[in-house]
């Protein structure tokens, strides 16, 4: 008995493809034929299997590969479009300008929902000129995210691969192409200055798990992608922080991973459904920590707990007084979140990241608190958040954000 195996391998990165066969069989004595015959198949078989190693290969080195600015330009620019608007029907009225890009074959086009919302007529332009009227399909304020739709040539619709923003680091290269001040096919460079940002936003809840960029963003690129060196798209340019209204080197942008989350839904339904806990607080600094006999200055201490909402039904509980020390005024009693679904909450950005990137409604969330020098876990059902403003009139406080 003769026996013949093939042992091929090939790793590139973290991936690694192996591939093992052997072929058994049984050689008659004086079969010279039959022997060229079956070797003759192993190295068919040999060269098969180098063949599909190689294009996995391929594969993978042509979708990690670092390009260059202008690479990246030339590989995202036809998938960038513009947008125009207008919130009346005054065909005099220009409206307003903002940016997109084409998500798929179909002709749906993502941009900020803040770009088209209250619009009357929506205009979107590829690379080439030519333009088409969009339908509004869905919005969702909360993340800033909106979907429109054109019946645009196949040739102009070059949708734009999404990245995965949960593996950008502090520091990372990117790039962000839009229209600023209506300048269209402008592109911009810069770093990821930080993650996990709390964006606040007209909605009356602030927007999680934002990506900080220096990238230049200014009016008209809302909308636009954020590219990483790869020419992905990472995120969503979307505000600034400016007194100016103009670009001072603090830009966000909605990360790609709450894009992908999100715009499915807006396709199919028009909206998408938030949880929510229902609950407003503050975050323990190092002198409310000293007030409330605390040994680190970390977690969320819940001030309101709103009426019916899943933090109540959990019997979460707020605030019940306050206390003045040198001349400030410091909430006590209420619960202290210290943990959720068994990771450490640091500040409410901790919750709502947690909430943005698994949870949706219906589901169960384990909250570890601090109550009366205790620990202990108390376990809620999310349930849809409301759409409307809380005006906290429980304590003598502005409007407050609720989570």
């Amino acid at each position: 008995m003769d026996k013949s195996g093939v042992f091929v391998g090939a790793t590139v990165g973290s991936i690694s493809v192996f591939i093992i066969f052997s072929i058994i069989f049984i050689i008659p004595e004086n079969t010279d034929e039959t022997t060229i015959q079956m070797q003759k198949q192993i190295d068919e078989n040999e060269l098969q299997v180098q063949n599909q190693i190689n294009e996995i290969n391929d594969f993978i080195s042509e979708e990690s590969k670092t390009l260059s600015l202008t690479e990246i330009f030339e590989k995202a620019e036809p998938g960038v479009v513009r947008v125009n608007t207008i919130r009346n029907q005054t065909a005099s009225e220009t409206g307003g300008v903002g940016s997109g890009f084409v998500f798929d074959k179909k002709g749906h086009i993502i941009t900020n929902a803040h770009v088209i919302e209250g619009s009357t007529k929506t205009v979107v332009t590829f690379l080439d000129g030519r333009s088409y009227n969009a339908e509004i399909i869905g919005m969702d304020e909360y993340t800033d995210i909106g979907v429109i739709k054109v019946n645009a040539d196949l040739k102009l619709l070059n949708p734009l691969s999404l990245g995965d923003s949960s593996n950008l680091d502090v520091g990372e290269p990117i790039a962000a192409i839009g229209n600023p001040f209506g300048l269209s096919g402008s592109m911009t460079s810069g770093i990821v200055s930080q993650m996990g940002r709390l964006l606040p936003s007209g909605s009356g809840y602030s927007i999680p798990d934002v990506i900080q960029t220096d990238a230049a963003i200014n009016p008209g690129n809302s909308g636009g992608p954020l590219l990483n060196m790869r020419g992905n798209i990472v995120g969503i340019n979307t505000a600034i922080q400016s007194t100016t209204g103009e670009f001072t080197g603090v830009g966000f942008a909605i990360p790609s991973q709450t894009v992908a989350k999100i715009v499915p839904t807006l396709i199919s339904e028009g909206e998408y459904k938030h949880p929510w806990i229902g609950i407003s607080g503050r975050d323990i600094d190092p002198d409310t920590a000293n007030v409330l006999g605390l040994k680190d200055a970390i977690g969320f201490q819940i001030i309101t707990v709103v009426e019916n909402s899943p933090a109540a039904d959990a019997g979460l509980i707020g605030s019940d007084k306050m206390i003045v020390v040198e001349g400030r005024e410091y909430p006590t009693g209420g619960d202290i979140i210290v943990g959720v679904d068994g990771m450490d909450v640091r500040k409410i950005d901790d919750i709502l990241v947690h909430l943005q990137r698994v949870k949706t409604v219906g589901d169960e969330m384990n909250l570890e608190i601090l109550r009366d020098g205790r620990t202990t876990n108390v376990t809620i059902i999310l349930q849809e958040r409301p759409n409307w403003k809380y005006k906290d009139t429980s304590i003598n406080t502005p409007t407050k954000k609720f989570f």
